[in-house]
């Protein structure tokens, strides 16, 4: 019965589930179908309030069909609403009717990075004056390993992700995004704002391979690999500005590239 009940809550196709009585003898299919109403546009802006910039895109008619379609294939497996969705990019990117907007799946990833960044552990930032004595030294550079603030993420995408999520706070003109455009976006919580940036390739190298646990020198490795002219410094200032360094251990036997 309760299987029953749940499958035809999110399918208006299906009849009202057998047994069901109302306590003033009324039509149960009736307020089931209220019911069901409810329940599935409840959802669905819960859906709207996660992936806000996918449904400007697409528009309120699209959105609602399309998250309808996932409800009834990804049904919430908790009363929490906070992470509901954490599915929806992958079935954007196989849902037919979205396939004319290829970035769509890469700017669901990037708003959903942006609530586990909002709901993410509180750790302080590390004290800059504990880190410049370690940078002095060259010989421990190398094997020097960072621990990332908890809110932090990078986003990477063959598409313009950080462009279109800035154009659609009005810090950009969408006439002037080029959608075909590669970005790398960088999600990190700074107090209680989540903040979202657009970063260089070689950026995002060093700190995803900052965030695998790699040593200082290899994230500069996976980062010159892409760019020559990576710059460390400017890189470790604006990760130290923002808070996203909490921690860092030192480790010997690693060479800087």
């Amino acid at each position: 019965m309760n299987a029953t009940f749940a499958k035809a809550l999110l399918d208006p196709q299906m009849p009202c589930p057998p047994g069901l009585r109302a306590w003033n003898g009324s039509d149960p299919a009736r307020r089931f179908a209220v019911y069901r109403n409810n329940v599935l546009a409840s959802l669905g802006n819960a859906l709207g309030e996660t992936f806000p910039v996918v449904r400007q895109l697409v528009g309120e008619d699209f959105f609602a069909s399309m998250a309808r379609l996932f409800l009834q294939a990804s049904p919430p497996r908790s009363p929490v609403l906070a992470f509901y969705g954490e599915g929806f990019a992958k079935f954007i990117a196989a849902f037919p009717a979205a396939a004319s907007l290829p970035y769509l799946a890469d700017v669901a990833r990037l708003e959903l990075a942006q609530v586990h960044a909002y709901h993410a552990a509180d750790l302080p930032p590390l004290e800059s004056a504990s880190l410049a004595t370690a940078l002095a030294d060259p010989e421990l550079l190398p094997g020097m390993c960072f621990q990332l603030h908890p809110s932090m993420a990078v986003v990477s995408s063959d598409h313009a992700i950080a462009s279109l999520w800035a154009a659609h706070q009005g810090l950009l003109e969408l006439a002037e995004v080029d959608t075909r455009q590669a970005e790398c976006a960088l999600v990190l919580r700074n107090g209680l704002e989540v903040e979202v940036s657009r970063i260089g390739p070689s950026d995002c190298a060093f700190i995803q391979a900052l965030a695998a646990g790699s040593p200082l020198g290899s994230a500069v490795g996976a980062a010159l690999a892409i760019d020559n002219d990576f710059n460390l410094a400017s890189t470790l200032a604006r990760l130290l500005a923002g808070g996203a360094i909490t921690r860092f251990t030192l480790h010997s036997g690693s060479q800087m590239p």
